[in-house]
């Protein structure tokens, strides 16, 4: 990071810095664990659209419980208190990208739920564009350290290719 922030592209206080880097890999977090969701589903032969909606609501909203809670004990074990007030309102915009991670594949499963197409189709559909989102979060990185256009792409094969593997780990393993 440069020591000047003032020449960062993007949020200029150390702050605002800290909580979109935070917020981006919450979304990160949460786009590989939506993606090992909506593949578990896809596999399935038991499962309908309510199903797979209620599956990938109760997934993002547990996993944002999940964050909370830790964020919280986290708070507390090393501040002594609870956070409240303006602590516990950026705990709170911190995590909320990981209930955002829901959005497109509940928006997908109610395509599906319409008729407009099958519902594996949807989640696999889902899974595609979540890649996709890594994939362009990998060359975003790659070009805002300056690497140029053939490091951008390779950044985001890499971290397509990372993120799919864990959420494939994670759907097989059945999380």
């Amino acid at each position: 990071m440069p020591e000047d922030l003032d020449d960062v592209d993007g949020p200029q206080d150390v702050e605002d810095v800290e909580a979109a880097t935070e917020r981006l890999k919450e979304r990160i977090y949460a786009t590989i664990t939506m993606i090992s969701v909506v593949v578990g589903l896809s596999a399935s032969d038991e499962v309908d659209e309510v199903g797979a909606a209620a599956t990938i609501a109760t997934a993002a909203l547990g996993v944002w419980l999940a964050a909370l809670v830790a964020d919280q004990q986290a708070h507390h074990t090393v501040a002594g208190r609870l956070a409240t007030g303006r602590e516990l309102r950026r705990l709170l915009h911190v995590s909320s990208p990981l209930l955002l991670a829901a959005v497109g594949p509940l928006i997908l499963v109610g395509v599906a739920a319409i008729g407009a197409m099958p519902l594996t189709t949807a989640l696999l559909t889902s899974a595609v564009v979540d890649i996709a989102a890594l994939f362009g979060w990998g060359c975003l990185g790659g070009l805002r350290m300056g690497g140029g256009l053939p490091t951008a792409l390779i950044a985001g094969v890499v971290d397509a290719a990372i993120g799919t593997a864990v959420a494939t780990v994670k759907a097989l393993a059945g999380h």
